[in-house]
C-alpha cells in the first residue's frame, strides 16, 4: 500500500506529520520496483490477482488519487510491465497535488486499474447506510463515468472496515474491498477483507524485501491489532487527536492516511 511518492521541488499534497510519514520518495519507490523486477517478482493490480495470475509477485496499490500515480508512479510501473491498483478519493480530485478527472482517465487508459476509494475519504465505520451509499457506490459511478471502464475494487479510507461495508461494496457490484489489516491474502482469502502493508516513508529496502517475501509480519500485525484495539475503546475521533499530538500536530486532519 502506497500513498504519495515525493519529488525534489514540488509540494506534497498535505504536509501534517501523520501524513508525511506514509510519503516515499520517487528514488525510494524506484529501488523497490527495480528488486522485484530483478528477483522476478511481478507488480500486480487486484483484478490480476483476483483473476488467478499465476506469476509469482506482489499486488501493488496506491490510496488517494495523488497527481504523482500518474506523473510518477505509473511511468516507473510501465517501464518494468507491472500492473497497480490506483484507489480514488473522488472529492480529493481538482485539489492541489492530485489529479483531475483526466488524469484519471489516462491512468485507465494506460492500463492500470482504477478504484474507488471513497467520495470523501470518511471513517466508514462512524456512517450510517445511506451515507455508506454515497460513499462506496455513488462514488464508484462518478469513476466509471471518468474512465468509461467499470470500477470494481474498493479501499477503506483510514482502514476502517466493518461487514456493513463489505455487504455494501458487494451489492455495489465490487469485486472487491481492501482494509490495512496486516497479512499476506492466501488464496482462499476473503475478497471483502483483503489485508495490506504500508509501505512508510522510512522502509529500508532491506525490509520491504522482508514484506514482500511475507517474513516478519507477524511482528507488524500485532502492533497493528494493538492499535486497533486502543482505537476501538477510544473511538476514532479522540485516538486522531492522541494520535496528532503524539506526532505532533495537535490540529491535524481528523481522519487518517490510507
Amino acid at each position: 500500500m502506497y500513498h504519495e511518492l515525493e519529488v525534489r521541488g514540488r509540494p506534497l499534497c498535505q504536509h501534517e506529520p501523520g501524513y508525511v510519514r506514509y510519503v516515499l520518495s520517487a528514488e525510494n519507490f524506484r529501488q523497490q520496483m527495480d528488486w522485484l523486477h530483478a528477483s522476478q517478482l511481478h507488480g500486480l493490480s487486484v483484478s490480476q490477482a483476483l483473476d488467478g495470475n499465476t506469476r509469482p509477485g506482489v499486488v501493488i496499490t496506491f490510496d488517494d488519487g495523488c497527481e504523482s500515480d500518474l506523473t510518477v508512479a505509473a511511468p516507473i510501473l510501465k517501464e518494468r510491465g507491472f500492473g497497480a491498483t490506483f484507489y480514488i478519493t473522488v472529492g480529493f480530485l481538482n485539489r492541489p497535488g492530485y489529479m483531475v478527472p483526466a488524469q484519471v482517465r489516462q491512468l485507465s487508459d494506460a492500463g492500470f486499474d482504477i478504484g474507488c476509494h471513497s467520495m470523501t475519504h470518511p471513517y466508514l465505520s462512524d456512517l450510517r447506510e445511506a451515507d455508506l451509499v454515497r460513499e462506496i457506490v455513488d462514488a464508484k459511478h462518478r469513476l466509471e463515468e471518468m474512465t468509461g471502464r467499470p470500477v470494481v475494487n474498493f479501499s477503506c479510507p483510514g482502514g476502517r472496515w466493518s461487514c456493513e461495508v463489505a455487504r455494501i461494496a458487494k451489492q455495489g457490484g465490487y469485486r472487491s474491498v481492501a482494509t490495512s489489516r496486516i497479512a499476506a491474502n492466501p488464496s482462499a482469502a476473503d475478497p471483502y477483507s483483503l489485508a495490506r502493508v504500508a509501505i512508510m516513508r522510512g522502509t529500508s529496502l532491506a525490509s520491504f524485501q522482508s514484506i514482500c517475501r511475507e517474513r516478519g509480519l507477524w511482528k507488524r500485525r500485532i502492533l497493528a491489532d494493538a492499535q486497533m484495539s486502543f482505537r476501538r475503546v477510544l473511538g476514532n475521533t479522540l485516538y486522531d487527536r492522541l494520535r496528532q499530538a503524539a506526532l505532533g500536530n495537535p490540529n491535524g486532519p481528523k481522519n487518517g492516511i490510507s
